[in-house]
């Protein structure tokens, strides 16, 4: 039975709360349901739990969504929770350490962005089955669990643009111009993808399936607000820029090509389509301009823009690994179905 359909824009700007996921994102539920001030967890009390797992990434993905859209019935002012913030960074430090740990010995940012150039010829990744031999409701999964980063497509990315200057801004400024539609609301990323969501019976209320994605999903998205939301991260951050605008177009030439085979419909074809085309520009201006001009003006960041990248490809990766593994047994990969 599919998800009953909304006009793409007809919905409340605010997410609705999730269930919890264990003791700490409860924690974090209780609070947010309460007056601004209500008690918090406390730092300590991520204990050993997993900064991979369910119940930390949906606990840093609650503090995280403050600073978007935010949640409905939940206070503006909790944005900036001095408790709040202070579990926030705990989360924070075990979730970088860990992605440090998991990355140690990465490659420099040439190299790096070498193998992000490189095409495999037997390519197996998730746009790889998708294409070759996905089913219409695979691809609903996967546009259901990438509905968290795409109804709010490029916002995560510009917290960085006050930390750049000169040619780096520029160029960056470039290519969120035509991620946000060039000046048209039609043609935003996210309102596409949301059109692409109708065309698969898929509900378009923003954070609609936040209960329904793992926790790797969830990291991915973590990872870039993280990074969007501190300068010191501000070369880790156009890592990731980096890390997906240099792989969106093949990706997105498979996934338009998955979407056609699947008769999905005109509007889940074009929005990989449109990605095709414009993400080979961009590229290109965020490999010269973006990362060029950034690391002219402050070299010492280098080691963190391939930080960047490695994280991103190491989540990516986690992701995939858990799609395939479920979908190849004919399994779901959501946490519930759809």
């Amino acid at each position: 039975m599919q998800d009953q359909i909304r006009p793409p824009g007809d919905d409340r700007p605010e997410g609705e709360l999730p269930p919890a996921r264990g003791p700490v994102s409860q924690g974090v539920l209780d609070a947010l349901r309460g007056p601004v001030g209500s008690p918090v967890p406390r730092p300590a009390s991520i204990g050993t739990a997993d900064p991979l797992g369910d119940d930390l990434q949906l606990a840093l993905y609650l503090c995280y969504e403050l600073h978007y859209r935010g949640f409905d019935g939940v206070a503006p002012a909790w944005e900036w929770d001095p408790g709040l913030l202070a579990l926030r960074r705990a989360v924070e430090d075990r979730f970088l350490a860990e992605l440090r740990d998991r990355t140690e010995g990465r490659p420099d940012v040439a190299d790096a962005l070498e193998e992000l150039l490189v095409e495999p010829v037997d390519g197996d990744g998730v746009s790889h089955y998708l294409r070759d031999e996905g089913e219409l409701w695979q691809l609903r999964e996967y546009a259901a669990q990438r509905s968290l980063y795409h109804l709010k497509e490029a916002d995560p990315h510009a917290w960085v643009i006050p930390r750049l200057r000169g040619r780096a801004k520029a160029a960056f400024v470039a290519v969120e111009y035509d991620e946000f539609g060039g000046g048209r609301p039609e043609r935003v990323h996210a309102r596409l993808f949301a059109d692409l969501m109708a065309d698969l019976g898929l509900d378009t209320r923003y954070g609609r399936y936040l209960d329904h994605a793992p926790a790797e999903m969830l990291a991915n998205v973590n990872l870039m607000s993280l990074l969007g939301l501190h300068r010191a991260h501000r070369g880790a951050l156009v890592g990731h820029f980096a890390t997906v605008e240099v792989t969106s177009s093949p990706g997105s030439r498979r996934l338009a090509e998955a979407m056609r085979r699947t008769g999905a419909g005109a509007a889940a074809e074009h929005f990989y389509a449109e990605h095709v085309t414009a993400d080979a520009v961009h590229e290109q201006v965020v490999r010269r301009d973006v990362i060029g001009g950034l690391l002219a003006d402050e070299p010492g960041l280098a080691p963190d823009v391939a930080f960047g990248i490695a994280a991103t490809v190491h989540l990516e990766d986690r992701l995939g690994t858990l799609l395939l593994g479920a979908w190849r047994e004919g399994a779901t990969s959501l946490r519930k179905p759809l």
